[in-house]
């Protein structure tokens, strides 16, 4: 997962190819708790691995529970519906799907067995309305106080009468009457009394009525289908009441098995809706089958132009009619998925109107004015009122840097903002312009993976792909800074050095003369070499010491002068020049082999500096050397690399000259990233 302040996604034209989704936070974090509550162990398989689950997972632990992790599954004890701890401190992120269904269910028990519990979260969480649920839980008996503004977490639950030193209560839960809890809010304080009131154990039967429209429903459809995989099967009235059995109990299914999530699967139907043109765009993990009421997204894409077919648990997805449709929709049915639909209307003929999304607003931000201001900073003309959205695609798009808000949905779906070319009619004549995702970690909450598995299956024209050369004489430091610089940026890394030191090794090890042209260049043009941040892999050993030692050195900048091995190697290094972007380093990058890039940092440091920082790193690794002898060898390397007849080592006549003697790393490579930014649309 990309952890940067900001990520840069160049111009996109294309998508084809695979992509397996992560399994449903929803579904997740309902299995996770549901299995803590129920008797007995649950495996779970495919779970998703993200921030949110894994602070419910936490939490469960700090309630007593015992949980093994495996490869692909979890292995979860359940309580019983018994309190492992009476006293905890539960931090719960940004997560609702933690944070609601955790007071209800410890709200419950607290009230029978006692105990006490403070829930908190972050400070976007501390803003998000919880009044409701806990009005519903009072009407119960549950004992909640507010530790902060009253109708937000944090909060604590305990029994009413508790004896916090040993635990105990008194409370009679009130079950007689209907539990009322208002709908148009957040299902998810249906869906949290539904998974909290089985533990009351009652010998009738409990009831909860829903005050005002139900908004969201196929969420609480994911919580009955799931409750019931769990022993307890709710008698549903129209959706406005909702009946749990007497004496229901939980049961484990022994094993379960989460389904990969739709809402995330949206923002690949929409790529591929809008980039999948000579190939088709396969999502794996989500299908027909689905209980997500999210899969609904593929419905309202087609209605856009989307070509998707279903199977049991993938789909694949083509452009159809493009332009897309502008549609007026009622999203209530899909309130997660409807921002992606936002992000198509950019790529539409005409107006696109969403409505009943007034949920957006109590989310991890509030997302109708957060997509209405970063819609707008693309170019769009966007109407946003209460519980509705307008777009109407941009008459001359703009570069924007998004601002995420620290909510995964706006960082996933306003990506697909750089497949702007498209919307132009792929013109090559119309300048296309790179969309900047401001915090693109925040997609940690459901899919930390989300920009790798999207750059995965997307392609650009290789001149829109930036490329930073950092090219500079023997031991100036070049990998480290090129290799700390690709990192801050989240972009690819060439070390091109490595690459002939990484010839010179294999050649050494299959017994080929220095002076043998042609078998030196078969073994560059069969080199199986990763170059990897702090590791440089060949053929799947770790070489990266061995590269250093002085002998290959020494071989790589003599066979680095026959024109053969150079251009064998060429292609090697050109087909890095990939999505994101490109960081390489050497001695000819900005002048030979990437002779367009973006940016071209040439390295200065003298001979008598590069032969001190070389003498301290072998003497760090216990290596006896001369600083003279270190020096000697340096300028000798240094004529030799600038007077050889092809590629001799020199600035491009475009490159920022750096003088890095004095340096620190870090300083090098805030120059770099301060020149970067001037050549940055962003401002």
């Amino acid at each position: 997962m990309f952890s940067i302040p900001f990520i840069d996604i160049p111009p996109l034209r294309s998508a084809h190819g695979v992509v397996h989704l992560p399994g449903s936070k929803s579904i997740s974090n309902r299995v996770l708790l549901l299995a803590g509550l129920c008797e007995g162990a649950t495996r779970i398989h495919d779970a998703l691995d993200s921030e949110d689950t894994r602070v419910m997972l936490a939490a469960l632990r700090q309630l007593g529970c015992k949980i093994d992790a495996g490869d692909a599954s979890l292995t979860i004890h359940g309580l019983g519906g018994r309190l492992g701890r009476s006293v905890a401190s539960l931090f719960l992120g940004n997560a609702g799907t933690a944070m609601r269904p955790l007071c209800a269910a410890l709200a419950v028990m607290a009230a029978s067995q006692g105990g006490r519990f403070e829930l908190s979260g972050l400070p976007r969480m501390h803003e998000r309305p919880i009044g409701d649920l806990v009005a519903a839980l009072r009407q119960l008996g549950c004992n909640v106080e507010w530790l902060g503004e009253v109708g937000y977490p944090p909060l604590r639950v305990s029994g009413a009468a508790a004896d916090h030193r040993t635990g105990g209560a008194d409370t009679q839960l009130r079950i007689h009457a209907p539990i009322r809890v208002r709908g148009d809010v957040s299902s998810q304080f249906l869906s949290a009394l539904l998974l909290a009131l089985p533990l009351a154990s009652s010998a009738q039967p409990i009831t909860i009525e829903v005050d005002g429209d139900l908004i969201s429903r196929p969420y609480v459809e994911i919580t009955l289908n799931l409750l019931a995989r769990f022993g307890i099967v709710v008698e549903v009235d129209a959706w406005r009441r909702f009946v749990i059995p007497a004496r229901s109990v939980y049961r484990s299914p022994g094993e379960i098995h989460v389904e990969g999530d739709a809402s995330s699967a949206s923002y690949f139907i929409a790529l591929g809706a809008i980039a999948a043109g000579d190939a088709p765009l396969r999502i794996v993990g989500v299908g027909k089958d689905s209980i997500q009421g999210d899969i609904a997204f593929v419905d309202a894409a087609r209605a856009m132009g989307a070509e998707v077919t279903c199977g049991a648990s993938e789909l694949e997805v083509r452009r159809g009619t493009f332009p897309l449709r502008a549609i007026d929709l009622d999203c209530n049915h899909i309130p997660d998925a409807a921002m992606t639909l936002a992000v198509m209307a950019l790529f539409a003929r005409g107006t696109t109107r969403l409505t009943h999304i007034a949920s957006w607003r109590v989310k991890e931000s509030d997302r109708i004015a957060a997509m209405a201001t970063q819609l707008r900073n693309l170019g769009a003309s966007v109407r946003a009122g209460a519980d509705f959205i307008e777009i109407t695609p941009p008459r001359t798009w703009q570069a924007a840097a998004i601002q995420t808000y620290d909510d995964h949905r706006i960082a996933m779906c306003l990506s697909l903002a750089a497949c702007n070319p498209l919307a132009l009619g792929g013109s090559r004549s119309v300048m296309p312009i790179p969309v900047r995702i401001l915090d693109p970690q925040c997609v940690a909450k459901t899919f930390p993976d989300y920009f790798e598995t999207l750059f995965s299956v997307v392609h650009a024209d290789e001149a829109d792909i930036p490329v930073i050369t950092v090219d500079g004489p023997t031991a100036s430091g070049k990998g480290t800074l090129a290799s700390a610089v690709a990192q801050q940026l989240g972009y690819h890394f060439l070390d091109s050095g490595a690459a002939y030191r990484a010839t010179a090794l294999s050649a050494m090890r299959a017994g080929v003369a220095a002076d043998d042209e042609a078998g030196l260049a078969t073994v560059a043009a069969n080199l199986d070499l990763q170059c990897l941040p702090g590791q440089t892999r060949l053929g799947g050993e770790d070489v990266t010491e061995m590269l250093r030692f002085e002998e290959v050195g020494a071989l790589a900048s003599k066979i680095s002068a026959w024109p053969k091995v150079r251009a064998a190697l060429r292609q090697f290094q050109l087909k890095h020049r990939r999505v994101p972007g490109l960081v390489a380093d050497g001695r000819d990058m900005g002048t030979v082999i990437f002779p367009g890039a973006d940016l071209k940092v040439f390295l200065t440091a003298s001979a008598a500096t590069r032969a001190e920082r070389r003498h301290k790193q072998l003497i760090l690794k216990g290596i006896s050397a001369n600083i003279d002898g270190l020096r000697a060898e340096l300028e000798a390397r240094d004529e030799r690399d600038q007077s050889r007849p092809v590629s001799p080592l020199k600035p491009a006549q475009d490159a920022v000259l750096l003088d890095n003697s004095a340096l620190s790393v870090q300083a090098s490579v805030d120059a770099v990233l301060s020149a970067w930014q001037q050549r940055r649309p962003f401002g």
